[in-house]
C-alpha cells in the first residue's frame, strides 16, 4: 500500500481539476480512470426531478462502464473462435491473457471491482443460454437432464448470495476488546488453580488447552486501530479487519473469512459440479460415437455446422475455466485439511516458519493444526456469531 495516498494534503498541495467548485463536471485530467469518472458523473450530476432513491444510489455507485466491452466482445471472440480449430486455439490460449492486460489496463487505480464477478456470472448465463437455444433443440437432452443443469446454475447463484453476505468483519470496540482480555485472564487464573488440583488425573491436559485458547493475545490492528482476535487479519483491498482472514477473491469481489468460508467452499463445488456435469451433456450431444473422455479432443464433423462449433467452442472455454477452479478447490481443501488460511501460508513463506507440502501445493505452519479429523471438525463448526450486521443492498455486489 502507498502511504502516502493516506496522509491528509498538505496547505501547499496544489488542487486538481475535479476537486475545484468552479467547474465540478468538467475534469480535464488523466486522475482517474474512466470507471471513476462515470461514476462521479452519475453521483454528482444535477437530478431531474426528485430526490435520488437509495436503490439507484447503490445500483450508481457499483456501475463500471468498462466492463461494457468485456461483455460485447466475450461473445464475438467465442463465436470467431468457433469458425476454425486454429482460430480456437489461438483465441482461447490468448484469452486469459487478454482479459487480465484489459484489466490493468482500466483498473490500476481501483480497489474493489465487480470486473471478474460480471464476468464470471455472465459467462455462467451465457452458457446457460447457448444450453437452452442450441443443445435442447437437437432433441437428444433429457428432461431430467436439463432440469439438473437447471438447478445446479440456480444453487450456484444462490450459494454465491449466500457467500456475498459478509466474511465476519471485526467491529469489536476498544474497551469491549480489552475485556474480552481481561475475563480471559481471569478464567486463566482459574484454570491454573484447576490444573494443580487436578494434576494427577486425565483432566489436566483438557484444562491446559483450554487455558492456552482463553489467553490466545488478541492483536491491535496497525491500520484499523481496533483490537482483533487471533487469525484475524486486514484487508488492504476492503479496508477492513476480517475474523479468520483466508483471502480476498476477486471472482466474488469480497474477502473469505470466518463468516463466509464454508459457503464459498460450497459454492466452489455446486459450480463446479454444475459445469463438469453440463459440459458432459453438451460433448454427449455434439458427438454421440465418441467416448466422452476423448470428445473434447476429438470431434469429427463438429465443425460443419456453425451453432455446434460454438456449442464445442464454449465447451472448451468451460473446461478452461473449471480447470482453474478446480485447482482452487483442491488448494482450499489441502489448506482447511491442515487447518491454515491462505494469509497463514504467505506469512509464513514470508518468514520461513512453515513446511512446503505436496510438491508446494499447501503449507503446513502446524501452529493449530489438531490433525485431519479434527481440522474438519474445527472447520464444520466454526461458529458464525462474528458475521457482521445483517447485509444491506450494497454488500450483495
Amino acid at each position: 500500500m502507498k502511504w502516502e495516498k493516506l496522509k491528509p494534503p498538505e496547505p501547499d498541495d496544489p488542487m486538481c481539476c475535479c476537486e475545484c467548485d468552479i467547474d465540478q463536471y468538467g475534469c480535464c485530467c488523466d486522475c482517474e480512470d474512466p470507471d471513476e469518472a462515470f461514476n462521479r458523473w452519475l453521483k454528482d450530476g444535477p437530478p431531474k426531478g426528485g430526490c435520488q432513491s437509495p436503490v439507484r444510489g447503490a445500483i450508481v455507485g457499483k456501475l463500471e462502464i468498462s466492463m461494457i466491452p468485456v461483455l460485447v466482445l466475450l461473445p464475438l471472440l467465442l463465436r470467431v473462435a468457433a469458425l476454425h480449430y486454429l482460430l480456437g486455439i489461438i483465441i482461447l490460449t490468448a484469452l486469459p491473457g487478454l482479459v487480465l492486460w484489459y484489466y490493468y489496463a482500466t483498473h490500476r487505480k481501483k480497489r474493489r471491482t465487480l470486473f471478474f464477478l460480471t464476468l464470471a456470472l455472465f459467462s455462467l448465463f451465457y452458457m446457460y443460454y447457448l444450453f437452452i437455444t442450441e443443445i435442447l433443440p437437437r432433441g437428444d437432452v433429457s428432461q431430467l437432464q436439463q432440469c439438473t443443469v437447471t438447478a445446479g446454475v440456480i444453487l450456484t447463484v444462490a450459494c454465491l448470495i449466500h457467500t456475498k453476505r459478509g466474511p465476519g468483519v471485526v467491529a469489536t470496540p476498544l474497551h469491549e476488546a480489552h475485556g474480552h482480555c481481561q475475563e480471559a485472564n481471569k478464567d486463566s487464573a482459574q484454570h491454573n488453580g484447576s490444573i494443580q488440583s487436578a494434576a494427577s488425573s486425565g483432566i489436566a491436559a483438557e484444562l491446559q488447552t483450554t487455558k492456552e485458547a482463553l489467553t490466545a493475545k488478541w492483536s491491535t490492528c496497525p491500520v484499523c486501530k481496533i483490537m482483533r482476535p487471533p487469525r484475524a487479519g486486514h484487508c488492504r483491498t476492503c479496508g477492513s479487519c476480517v475474523r479468520r482472514l483466508d483471502h480476498h477473491c476477486i471472482w466474488i469481489n469480497s474477502c473469505v473469512g470466518q463468516a463466509n468460508h464454508r459457503s464459498f467452499l460450497l459454492t466452489l463445488s455446486v459450480f463446479l459440479l454444475t459445469s463438469l456435469y453440463g459440459i458432459s451433456v453438451v460433448l454427449c450431444s455434439l458427438c454421440p460415437r465418441q467416448h466422452l473422455m476423448t470428445a473434447l479432443l476429438y470431434c469429427p464433423g463438429v465443425y460443419s455446422q456453425s451453432s455446434m462449433a460454438l456449442c464445442f467452442t464454449c465447451a472448451w472455454y468451460s473446461s478452461i475455466v473449471t480447470a482453474g477452479l478446480l485447482f482452487l478447490l483442491v488448494a482450499q481443501v489441502l489448506n482447511i485439511s491442515f487447518n491454515v488460511t491462505e494469509r497463514e501460508a504467505l506469512l509464513a513463506l514470508r518468514n520461513k516458519t512453515g513446511q512446503s507440502r505436496l510438491w508446494g501445493l499447501v503449507i503446513d505452519t502446524g501452529e493449530y493444526s489438531r490433525g485431519f479429523y479434527q481440522n474438519w471438525v474445527e472447520f464444520l463448526t466454526m461458529a458464525d456469531a462474528s458475521v457482521s450486521p445483517r447485509a444491506s443492498l450494497t454488500d450483495l455486489v
